[in-house]
């Protein structure tokens, strides 16, 4: 119908990044004043704000149950949140360049993240470990998804190429070559 039902407020700054949950019942935002928002969507009001970055959020990703969401920021990290409490379970730290993408797999096991500093990361979902550091690409990886499965990982990069990762290796499987520019996004 194309009827608006909710504008939401409450950044002090644009918003960079939304994502609904997988029940399509809360929004969250992200934005360049360095917090998330969580939105319920019947009420159209704020349910949560997610404080802990120190610069801004390009980046945010429910988990597939809804009960866990990640943010991404220039500060170089990634935090775990709780959705039902807003309340910070892990800030993964590892990093050495902004963060660009950060993506649950399907089974919420793991956490793949790119970032400005060339590389992806891997971690474990529940603990907030570090896994694995998943390099190759001579510019920033720009983009990271998991397949479905969640056995896969692919790395989209401003060096022109895509690169697919075994999750349980870690080990490069196939480098995609051939566009003439940055690839910005990868599913």
């Amino acid at each position: 119908t194309g009827k608006c039902y909710h504008t939401f407020r409450g950044h002090s700054a644009e918003i960079v990044c939304l994502s609904f949950n997988p029940q399509s019942t809360l929004l969250a935002t992200g934005s360049m004043d360095t917090t998330a928002k969580l939105w319920d969507l019947e009420k159209g009001e704020e349910v949560a704000t997610l404080n802990g970055h120190s610069a801004e959020i390009i980046a945010l990703s429910f988990n597939t149950t809804g009960d866990r969401i990640i943010t991404g920021s220039f500060d170089h990290t990634v935090a775990v949140w709780d959705v039902g409490t807003g309340r910070l379970l892990h800030t993964l730290i590892g990093h050495r360049g902004e963060i660009s993408s950060a993506q649950f797999n399907w089974d919420c096991s793991l956490i793949v993240t790119g970032s400005m500093d060339k590389t992806c990361m891997l971690w474990d979902a529940v603990t907030g470990t570090h896994l694995a550091t998943l390099a190759g690409h001579s510019r920033e990886v720009l983009d990271v998804c998991f397949d479905y499965a969640g056995q896969r990982i692919a790395t989209a990069s401003a060096d022109g190429s895509a690169r697919v990762y075994n999750a349980g290796t870690k080990q490069c499987i196939a480098k995609l070559e051939g566009h003439e520019d940055e690839i910005s996004k990868v599913s």
